[in-house]
Order: structure tokens, then C-alpha cells, then sequence
């Protein structure tokens, strides 16, 4: 018993039957003991397989043993069992999947052998095709035989074509083959009726192996499908294909190396570039490789990065060494026909003169034109002078217009003056007749003949005491104006504005002038003309009075004056009226620019404020990249640098109402400068004296000037904390003698040098610790505590204070001519006998500019 159970089981297989444990020979206790039987599983059939004899018969019967059966010594051999058809099928079903498969071979033979003959065809058709083009270009090269390079040309389009061609007909040989195979791997997947019959037969032992069928490439979907799913993995068709454009890629190559194709034509381009380009922008403007650029750069001897800036000249070097066009441009360019083009004649209309009035200081200028105007400006004016540019237009009687630009008499305003006749058709010389020509006249003349526009005279105050017209026209004549009465064609008018005699003659005369300018303008075209003054005001912002030369100007317009822009919000004309538009000689304020232009900039309208900014914007550059622009290093500069170095400065913050003032003030403030201190503008603007003008003061140590402006109450605020010295003026010429005297200031004194007696030395003799001297005293006086110099033949030896000196023994203040006394320097002891002592005082003397 205990043999039975230490007893193993052996395990036992017997072919392709049930995997089971055989039982010993002897039985268990209980009678017997029960066999187990493992199953095995059926073969995995795969789609379109029908399942084997084999597969059918192996259904186990029963999984369990009896007794009786495992003590039997052999089994008993199993009857052939009658299996069900291949597929579950029917005798009638199979004929009828038989008769199927038939039709569909059918059909797919008849469609390969379609196939085959339309490849044929085409074929057929292709070679007529290529001897027709063969025979055609034949007959074209003989009759071109005077063009050898259009006949090169067409042999080599020829022999494209027939490659073309012959690859075309590989292609089609080729997709026949592929229709072949198909029908072949439709014929074995569908398989015939007698494989049919068959697999009805019982299965043998062995599983008959599938036939591999090699799909096509057409027939592989893996190119569209994707990744490898489980139905094409179990399928078997694991073969992988070319892709397309692999195969498009190795017939190019084919192609390539045959000679075939011809190689690409260089383009050759024309190259834009600026003022300065990188090399990488320069050889993608050029399409070529960056690496090429930089080794033509070597070559030059220019070691340049990709992303390093190189100028026009390099780059031309470099455009025309790929055998490129190049074609330079400029920032500058925004400015390339800003005005637009030239009008011409048939647009042009006649249009009011353009009258600006000029002389002396208290000459009558303001006061012909009150007169004129009928109204009073000169009460308005600080200290009874015109400080500001004003423009004004006056119609006459007769429904003429003139236009009248007054300009200040001052010297300070000599800027002003020269705007003004920039921008004018004629001048008007105001000449009192009772003080005659005076300096700021003969400017006036200057400027006006620097403007090459004619001059009318008026000479005023003929109802003045002592008033001489023929003098003032004898005193002209030395300054080349030559007046009617003396010969000249200059017209001349004896006038009195506070008589009001002689303006409607004045005024006669300007007509005439005018009508001999033949003065006309394009009112149908953008606006442009001249800026005469602007300022910054409280409430209105920048306001900028402007005349238009050209053009009309509306409101909504876009203007560029100077480095301000901004869109035409309003038009305000000399009486406060509000204008929709202004033409030619239309004197106007005009509001809506980002900040106040300098006084004389140029103003133009522009299509749309894209090209206002860009404008704006290269001009601001341009100002920062002169003022920023550092000397070449040269003994010269070092040497301009060190007498900067040496030069006092008086610093300065000016902030003025008008741009036309704070010119004129830093204008005449420049004058004042020497080689020993000059006026230094920290800043200048237009408006009131904010807190920020007060911080820079502060850091700069300026004070602050204000000209027509005050200081805001933070700002005075903030002045008196900090100790910021603040200074109003109203009159110009006060403002600059202050600082001339402050300048003055700052001036070294000149030293004046006085020789009071001299002495000559007889005899050296110690005293004490050094040496003294005894001398004899030729001419003046010598006295102690003195300055002297000793010379010897004539050359000064040593140069300072004299120590003690003495008649006998006594200590003596001076001493005459004649007498002998003895003496000595403080801190020298090298005399000698024959030298000469001269003695002198020094005296400081303030100097002034």
C-alpha cells in the first residue's frame, strides 16, 4: 500500500491525441482510481481558413475514466468518425461557392488580360508618339542649323522626352506585372473547386503548409494604415515596402547620374540693402549659404560672424563677387519725396504776398502794422519791443490780401530775424528817419539779401523832430540799397504810423512788388509751408503758428513739423477765428501736435500717421546719433579735450513761452563765450517750470531761468526745499546781462605788473645763517616785503619775495635812489656780485566780457 503511493504517475503522449495520466497497474484500496485527462485546445484557424480533418477530429468524447478502461492494457483503435464538411457546408453550398469562385477567377483573368492589352496599346502608342517627336525635331535641327544653341537646347528637351518616355513605358510594363500578380494572388486566396473537393476528403496527419502569396506594394495598405494592427501581425504579410517617395528619390538619382536632367540655373537677383545689414540677412537676400558669405568675407580679410553688421560698401563687394545687382537704400529714404512732386503751371493760381517787416529796435515796425491792422499789439509786448514772431493778415479795400510777418529788432533776435526771411516774398526796411541806419538795420539788409527777395523801404516817424529822409537814403546807398529817388530800382515810401500818412501808399507799392514776383501757389494739392513760432499752452497743448506756402491744410490732417507730429485738431487764424481749411499765404495757430516744433522747421502733410512715425522717428535717431557720435582718437582731440577740461562753465536751465524766444536766447547766450568760461544749456523747453526741471537743476547745479513762465507751486516748493535759485524775466536783454555779469565772474582777473626800482649788487657777505647782499639803489625805491626777481646778464635767475632790508644795522621799510643798503631773499642765497635785483608789485584787474 505504501508502495502504491509512493509510487509516481508516469505522463504519457501519444501523437496529436489527449495529453493524460496513465494509472499504475495495480488498484487503490477504494476499487480503482479515476484517470485525468488534459484537452488540447483547437488550432487558432485565421480568417478565410477552412479548419482541418485533423481539427475536426480532435473534439475529445469524454474527460472522465472508468475503472474498467484503465485496466485495459491497450486502447482500442477509433473508428473513422464521418466529419462535418470543410466550413459546415453542404454539398449544395459547396457547389454553389464553387460555381462563385469560378466567375471570379473568370472575371479576374479577364481583367489582367484588359489590363495587359491596354498596356500594350499604350505602348504601341507611346513609340508612334516619340517617332513623330523624333521625326519633328529632326525637321526642326535642320531648319535651325544658324541657332546652334536653341538646336542644343531642343536635343536635350528630346532626349528628356524620350527618357521620359521609356521610364513611362518601365512604368506601365510594370504596373502589368503588378495586375498579374494580383490575379494570381486572387486565384490562390479564392482557391478552385477541386481544392474545394478536397478539403471535404478526410485530413491527414500532417497540416499541408499555405502557400506564401507576396503582395504588391499597390496591394500593401501599411503605407496608409499606419502601425502594424493584430490582423495583419496573425495574416503573416509582414514584408515591408519602399515608400513613394523613397522610389522617387532613388529614379531622381537614377535620373541625376544618367545626364538626363539638367543641372538648376543660378538666379541671379537684385539685392537691397541698407545703410548697415548682417551677414546672415545678406546672404538670405542673396540665397545664398551664410557659410559661403562669410568665406568670401575671409578672403577680403574682413573676419565677420553671421550675425555682424557690415556696411554698404562691404556688402557691394560681396553682392557683386555671387554676381548679384545690388541696389542701396537709406533710412533717409522715408524722406525721399515728402513734399511731393512739382506742380505745374496750369495748377498754379495767384496768391497773397508773404510780407515780413524788419529794422531797428523802436523803429516803428509793430506800429505801422497796428496801424495797418487797426489794432494795438504793441501794448501786449514787455518793455514796449516785439519779442515773439507774429504773422497777420490784412485785407484791403480793394479785396487784396497781403500778409505780414513782424519780426523782432533786438540783436538777440537776429535767429528770428533770419526765419522770418526764409520764409517770406518780400522785406519791408523800417528806417526811423530821425535816427537813420543802425546795426540791427544793416542785419535786417544781410538777411535780406541772403534771401534774395526784394526790399521795400518805408521810412517812418517823418513826423518825428529832426527828421531827415535824404540822409536815411544817402546812408542806405552803403549798404548797396539803391531807392528810386537815388537812382535805384528799390521802391521807397515816407510814412507815419502815428499819423497814420502813407501807408496807403505803402501799401501800393507791396501790391506792385507782388504783382512784379508774379507770386502763385497749387492750393489743390497736401498742405506744406514753414513753422513761424511755436509754444505749449495749459489748455490747448502745443499750439504752432504756421504760414502755408503751398497746399491746403484741413483739419484732420496729418503733419510732420520738424520732430513733432500729430493730426490737425484746429485751425485758428491772427483774430481767433476758427478755420476749416487754409490755403497759400495763410497765416494760422495750429493745434494737435505731440509737442512744440522748433521755430523755422519745415511742416508737410502725410498720408497716414504710419509714415508721421517713421519720419519722426529717423530724425530723432539721426539728432541722438550726431550728438552720441564719438571723435576718432587724435592728438588734436586730446589736446581740445584737456582745454574743456580747463574752461569754467556757468550751467544754466532755461524754459521760455515760445520756441522762437528760447532760441533767441541760447543763441545770444553762445555769443558770450570764451576760451576761459562759457554759458552751458543743461536744458531748454517751452512751458511753465515743473518739479522736473527743479530735480535736474538740483542734480546739475544750474539755476533756473524762466522767460514769460513761472513755476508751478509744487515746483517753487520743492526749489526752496532743495535751495534751487529761480530767476523770471520778461525783457530778453536783462535776462543775458546777468548772466554776461556772472560769466564776468568767473573770469580770471588780469595781472598787472609795476617795476618800482632796481638795485645792483656790490657785495656778498654772510649774515647769520645765509647771505646778504650789498647793493646800491639805481632808479626808484625798493621796499621790504616786496616781489623781486634777481637777474644775472640780464636773465632772471630766481623770482621771488624779498626777505630783510637794511640801512647799517637798522631794519628800514625802503630806500631810495642812491642809496646803499643791504638785502636779502627769503629762501635764496646764490648771488653774486654784478647781479642785478628788480622789485615790482602785482595788481589783479577784474576783467569783463
Amino acid at each position: 500500500m505504501s508502495d502504491d503511493k509512493n509510487k509516481k504517475t508516469p505522463l504519457s503522449t501519444s501523437g496529436r491525441k489527449t495529453l493524460q495520466m496513465k494509472p499504475s497497474g495495480a488498484l487503490g484500496a477504494g476499487g480503482g482510481a479515476s484517470g485525468v485527462v488534459v484537452q488540447r485546445k483547437k488550432k487558432l484557424i485565421m480568417p478565410g481558413q477552412a479548419a482541418t480533418p485533423e481539427a475536426a477530429a480532435a473534439k475529445p468524447k469524454s474527460i472522465i475514466k472508468t475503472p474498467f478502461d484503465a485496466g485495459k492494457k491497450a486502447a482500442e483503435p477509433t473508428k473513422p468518425v464521418e466529419e462535418t464538411p470543410a466550413g459546415g457546408l453542404s454539398e449544395s453550398e459547396r457547389e454553389k461557392r464553387a460555381k462563385v469562385l469560378e466567375q471570379a477567377q473568370k472575371d479576374a483573368d479577364a481583367k489582367a488580360k484588359k489590363t495587359a492589352e491596354e498596356a500594350k496599346r499604350k505602348a504601341v502608342e507611346d513609340a508612334a508618339k516619340a517617332e513623330r517627336l523624333a521625326k519633328e525635331a529632326a525637321e526642326t535641327k535642320s531648319k535651325t542649323k544658324a541657332e546652334p544653341l536653341k538646336t542644343e537646347k531642343l536635343e536635350v528637351d528630346e532626349k528628356k522626352r524620350l527618357a521620359d518616355l521609356e521610364m513611362k513605358k518601365k512604368r506601365e510594363a510594370e504596373a502589368a506585372k503588378i495586375a498579374e500578380a494580383e490575379a494570381a494572388a486572387a486565384k490562390l486566396a479564392a482557391g478552385t473547386p477541386t481544392k474545394a473537393k478536397e478539403a471535404s476528403k478526410p485530413a491527414a496527419k500532417e497540416e499541408p503548409s499555405r502557400p506564401e502569396v507576396k503582395k504588391s506594394r499597390m496591394d500593401d495598405n501599411r503605407r496608409r494604415g499606419g502601425k502594424l494592427t493584430v490582423t495583419q501581425a496573425l495574416s503573416g504579410n509582414l514584408e515591408r515596402q519602399r515608400s513613394l517617395a523613397s522610389l522617387k528619390r532613388k529614379r531622381a538619382k537614377e535620373r541625376r547620374q544618367s545626364g538626363l536632367v539638367e543641372p538648376a540655373k543660378k538666379v541671379y537677383r537684385e539685392v537691397i540693402v541698407p545703410d548697415s545689414i548682417t551677414v546672415a540677412e545678406l546672404a538670405n537676400r542673396m540665397t545664398e549659404k551664410t557659410n559661403d558669405v562669410i568665406r568670401a568675407l575671409m578672403k577680403m580679410g574682413v573676419m565677420s560672424a553671421a550675425g555682424d553688421q557690415v556696411d554698404q560698401d562691404v556688402a557691394e563687394l560681396i553682392v557683386e563677387e555671387f554676381g548679384h545687382k545690388l541696389k542701396r537704400i537709406s533710412a533717409s529714404d522715408v524722406e525721399i519725396d515728402l513734399e511731393g512732386p512739382e506742380d505745374a503751371d496750369a495748377e498754379l493760381v495767384s496768391r497773397a504776398p508773404v510780407v515780413t517787416v524788419m529794422g531797428h529796435v523802436d523803429h516803428g515796425k509793430t506800429s505801422i502794422l497796428d496801424a495797418l491792422r487797426k489794432t494795438s499789439v504793441t501794448d501786449g509786448e514787455a518793455g514796449g519791443i516785439t519779442q515773439h514772431i507774429g504773422a497777420y493778415q490784412i485785407k484791403l479795400a480793394s479785396g487784396d490780401k497781403i500778409t505780414f510777418l513782424d519780426t523782432p529788432g533786438h540783436a538777440a533776435f537776429t535767429a528770428m530775424r533770419a526765419r522770418g526771411a526764409s520764409v517770406t516774398d518780400i522785406v519791408v526796411l523800417v528806417v526811423a528817419a530821425d535816427d537813420g541806419i543802425m546795426p540791427q538795420t544793416i542785419e535786417a539788409i544781410s538777411h535780406a539779401k541772403s534771401a534774395e527777395v526784394p526790399i521795400v523801404v518805408a521810412i517812418n516817424k517823418m513826423d518825428a523832430p529832426g527828421a531827415n529822409a535824404m540822409k536815411v537814403r544817402q546812408d542806405l546807398l552803403q549798404h548797396e540799397v539803391f531807392v528810386e529817388s537815388m537812382g535805384g530800382e528799390i521802391l521807397d515810401i515816407e510814412v507815419s504810423a502815428k499819423e497814420g500818412t502813407g501807408l496807403d501808399k505803402l501799401e501800393e507799392a507791396i501790391l506792385l512788388q507782388a504783382e512784379l514776383n508774379d507770386l502763385k501757389a497749387n492750393p489743390n494739392r497736401t498742405a506744406s509751408g514753414a513753422v513761424v513760432e511755436a509754444k505749449l499752452d495749459k489748455g490747448r497743448g502745443a499750439v504752432t503758428t504756421v504760414i502755408v506756402q503751398r497746399g491746403t491744410l484741413t483739419v484732420g490732417d496729418v503733419v510732420v513739423a520738424g520732430t513733432s507730429w500729430g493730426r490737425v485738431r484746429a485751425l485758428v487764424d491772427d483774430r481767433g477765428s476758427q478755420l476749416k481749411e487754409a490755403g497759400p499765404s495763410t497765416p494760422v495757430e495750429l493745434l494737435g501736435l505731440d509737442n512744440a516744433p522748433g521755430a523755422g522747421d519745415d511742416f508737410v502733410v502725410v498720408d497716414d500717421e504710419g509714415k508721421a512715425r517713421s519720419v519722426v522717428d529717423f530724425r530723432l535717431k539721426k539728432i541722438k546719433d550726431d550728438k552720441n557720435k564719438t571723435p576718432q582718437a587724435s592728438l588734436e582731440n586730446m589736446f581740445d579735450k584737456l582745454k574743456e577740461a580747463e574752461i569754467s562753465t556757468v550751467p544754466i536751465l532755461l524754459k521760455g513761452d515760445v520756441q522762437g524766444s528760447v532760441g533767441a536766447i541760447i543763441s545770444a547766450l553762445e555769443q558770450l563765450n570764451t576760451d576761459e568760461v562759457k554759458c552751458k544749456i543743461v536744458h531748454s523747453g517751452v512751458g511753465g517750470i515743473n518739479q522736473t526741471d527743479v530735480g535736474l537743476a538740483m542734480a546739475t547745479g544750474a539755476p533756473v531761468i524762466g522767460f514769460n513762465v513761472r513755476a508751478s507751486r509744487a515746483a517753487a516748493e520743492q526749489a526752496h526745499q532743495e535751495g534751487v535759485e529761480i530767476r523770471y524775466y520778461s525783457i530778453i536783454y536783462d535776462l543775458i546781462d546777468d548772466i554776461k555779469a556772472v560769466m564776468s565772474g568767473l573770469l580770471a582777473p588780469d595781472v598787472k605788473e609795476t617795476i618800482i626800482g632796481t638795485a645792483e649788487v656790490l657785495d656778498i657777505f654772510n649774515a647769520g645763517k645765509g647771505k646778504a647782499a650789498g647793493c646800491l639803489i639805481t632808479s626808484g625805491v625798493v621796499r621790504q616785503g616786496a616781489k623781486a626777481r634777481l637777474l644775472r646778464d640780464d636773465i632772471v635767475v630766481y623770482e621771488g619775495d624779498l626777505g630783510s632790508l637794511r640801512r647799517f644795522k637798522d631794519a628800514v621799510k625802503e630806500v631810495e635812489s642812491g642809496v646803499e643798503c643791504g638785502m636779502n631773499f627769503a629762501s635764496y642765497n646764490d648771488m653774486k656780485q654784478g647781479d642785478v635785483i628788480e622789485c615790482y608789485t602785482v595788481e589783479e584787474i577784474e576783467r569783463s566780457l
